[in-house]
């Protein structure tokens, strides 16, 4: 039976391939030190687990969230926390919607507007569900190349008029996987007014919101004048909390926009387990406590592996944000073949920067999430590895 023309238009999830290659080489093995996928390595709060436990006790949660929008308390805590995190005020009557994780509530944006020949602005590099699902629907994505020289920003002049006349949708992504960069309210500025100018809706993807380095914290689009007018976000419990595998999220942003997702999940699934709703609840109304325990963990592995890289030749900046470092390949090399090195001479598992796109060739992306009872200890591991077996020709 021959597949249908939309699962034929698109590549293999590229991380389900780089788990294949790595359970090979433990077939065989070998352990390699994973820099690879951004799942996070550290267990779910105790607190939010136990609310879990407590809810799940409850024969209220167990039959269909049938608001369509999520429970009214998660809402209201979800509301608590963008007035709390970043000063601004979010119905949670109308501008809220309850997702399986911001991957679902990406991609269900994209279906509610994008029809065959639609063009959608897309950064390159960048998570490749943007590209992929604009593509599963026909529509036409338009990459925005991420440069180091405009600090990985894309440069909303460059694109051609009759392009931004075209476009629907733009999706932006700060703190930026897989780069680290952050947007300052500038950007965001320039934003709104270029989506206004074009007639267009901002996706901003803010999964990454809370991990963030020596007093930085990232923005919100909807921090800006008017943003909700051309804008909606996706935020995510999974890197706050270490809670990939519980698929829960939201969207906020203008009316219109949450009504159209809405509208868009009700055909596709049937809301987040209302438990689970609960003990979201517990989590964002924690985070204050929770988060700097965790922003320091992560900034003791980004301070190990810059470091170490610096020492090996590197010359770079420590990241404001996100657990990712964008790392330039060294000289005569591909993002493929450095990659390719690094597993083969050094047991170290990097991810090819040209898998999040054309832009994405040169560099490599390292996660600080790291599988092993002693973190730094495994970046130092991978440092020595490197010093003693790859050749770098600075």
């Amino acid at each position: 039976m021959e597949l249908a023309q939309r699962l034929q238009r698109i590549p293999p999830y590229p991380f389900r391939e780089i788990a294949a290659l790595k359970a090979k080489m433990m077939a065989e093995g070998k352990e390699p030190i994973d820099f690879g996928i951004g799942d996070p390595d550290m267990p779910t709060p105790a607190f939010v687990i136990e609310a879990l436990a407590q809810a799940a006790g409850d024969p209220e949660t167990h039959p269909y969230d049938e608001s369509g929008y999520g429970i009214p308390q998660y809402k209201q805590a979800i509301a608590r926390f963008a007035k709390k995190r970043f000063g601004i005020d979010v119905s949670p009557d109308s501008e809220i919607q309850s997702c399986l994780g911001s991957k679902e509530a990406l991609v269900h944006i994209i279906w509610a507007y994008i029809d065959p020949s639609d063009v959608v602005l897309v950064p390159d590099p960048a998570y490749s569900v943007y590209k992929v699902q604009t593509t599963w629907c026909g529509g036409a994505p338009f990459p925005m190349p991420l440069k180091a020289e405009n600090g990985f920003l894309p440069d909303f002049d460059a694109i051609p008029r009759s392009v931004a006349r075209a476009a629907k949708l733009l999706f932006l992504n700060y703190p930026n996987n897989p780069t680290g960069a952050v947007a300052p309210m500038e950007f965001y500025d320039k934003a709104v007014a270029f989506a206004r100018e074009y007639d267009l809706l901002i996706v901003n993807d803010c999964a990454y919101s809370e991990v963030a380095y020596d007093d930085y914290q990232p923005l919100s689009i909807l921090q800006v004048d008017g943003a909700r007018d051309v804008a909606i976000e996706m935020h995510s419990l999974s890197k706050t909390f270490n809670m990939t595998g519980w698929r829960v999220g939201w969207a906020m942003g203008g009316e219109q926009y949450v009504t159209a997702l809405s509208k868009c999940k009700s055909n596709v699934d049937s809301g987040t387990f209302m438990a689970i709703q609960r003990a979201a609840i517990a989590a964002l109304d924690r985070f204050e406590e929770w988060v700097p325990g965790l922003r320091a963990e992560y900034k003791a592995r980004r301070d190990a592996l810059i470091d170490g890289l610096n020492s090996l030749g590197w010359e770079l900046e420590k990241p404001k944000a996100a657990f990712y470092c964008w790392v330039p390949v060294p000289p005569g090399y591909t993002s493929e073949g450095f990659a390719t090195a690094l597993l083969r001479d050094c047991q170290v598992l990097a991810i090819p920067g040209a898998v999040y796109g054309e832009f994405g060739e040169g560099f490599v992306r390292m996660s600080l999430t790291i599988k092993g009872d002693d973190k730094i200890a495994q970046i130092d591991r991978a440092i020595a590895a490197m010093k003693a077996n790859l050749k770098l020709n600075w």
